[in-house]
């Protein structure tokens, strides 16, 4: 039994232990990616239509746009995670990287090595593609995430600007 904080004595969780893998989304996890990618928008403050997830699932089902989905997926069927990354061209160094635009897992499914897999899946898809790098960015204060990301990567120097909408 492992201890959870806040439940009531004698009602700890049962440690589960459980098989999840990971492969590219397909036509019949538009559901439960929905639910996921609304719920990645809540926990980022993002405003999100269902138009705006239509458009994004158009783009993962198409053979000629960027964005790839790759899913992570419970021994029953059920999905528990989502990352969507894309291939960019790397003009210095003439080569071609791969950008994690998103990452969510489940908050129930959190802390499993849900993340882990689905970091591991997108590096293997770039090495299969000779793509030499993979990138993405979170929140300064994302510390939970960073300590995963932190085993898997190097926290480079770099700052990321926005360009502000000119009035």
């Amino acid at each position: 039994m492992v201890p959870q904080v806040g439940l009531v004595p004698g009602f700890e969780q049962a440690e589960i232990s459980m098989t999840i893998t990971t492969r590219f989304a397909t036509e019949a996890d538009r559901p439960a990616w929905e639910r996921m990618f609304l719920a990645y928008a809540t926990f980022g403050k993002t405003e999100q239509t269902e138009d705006m997830r239509a458009r994004v699932w158009g783009w993962i089902m198409s053979p000629t746009a960027q964005t790839r989905c790759i899913v992570a997926e419970t021994e029953d069927g059920g999905l528990v995670g989502f990352t969507h990354f894309r291939s960019y061209e790397r003009p210095l160094p003439a080569t071609v990287g791969a950008y994690i635009d998103d990452m969510f897992v489940d908050p129930k499914m959190r802390g499993r090595g849900v993340v882990d897999l689905m970091i591991k899946a997108v590096g293997d898809f770039a090495e299969s593609q000779g793509w030499d790098v993979v990138r993405w960015m979170t929140r300064e204060g994302n510390y939970r995430a960073r300590a995963v990301y932190d085993r898997h990567a190097e926290k480079t120097d770099w700052v990321t600007y926005s360009l502000r909408k000119q009035e």
